[in-house]
């Protein structure tokens, strides 16, 4: 227990972070534990060189064109803390993936609510592009 004067320890970097909606930045997934502290949230850290601040819901298709471009998210890496993934699963992806996946038509869904909005820091990603590949409620 703290001591009443002292200062409370400070919010977890994901809870001071905002969404591309301008909210609070949610969970993208706790199982699997994603993002790049593998919180489950996509947050905007240090250290970061793949920009993982976009959540998205993954496809059999974009599964399958990141394999091919040399990132393979199937294969679990325990070594990693990484689990594997399967089409529906959430994940906080490279931005610079997803705008690669989206210029040949294989991008998957994305979780509003759970993106980052430091991916909009990327020169091909805005709002309106975000909201017409978000997934369906």
């Amino acid at each position: 227990m703290s001591d009443p004067g002292s200062n409370p320890e400070p919010a977890p970097a994901s809870d001071r972070q905002r969404n591309v909606l301008g909210g609070s930045l949610e969970p993208c997934s706790e199982e699997p534990a994603t993002g790049y502290l593998r919180d489950g949230c996509c947050t905007a850290v240090e250290g970061d060189r793949g920009r993982h601040h976009l959540c998205a819901e993954v496809t059999e298709d974009f599964l399958e064109f990141s394999r091919a471009m040399g990132n393979d998210l199937v294969t679990p890496r325990p070594e990693f803390d990484f689990p594997g993934l399967e089409p529906g699963d959430r994940w906080c992806l490279c931005v610079g993936r997803w705008v690669e996946a989206r210029e040949v038509g294989r991008a998957p869904p994305v979780v509003l609510p759970a993106t980052n909005e430091a991916a909009l820091a990327h020169p091909d990603v805005d709002r309106e592009t975000l909201r017409a590949h978000a997934v369906e409620d």
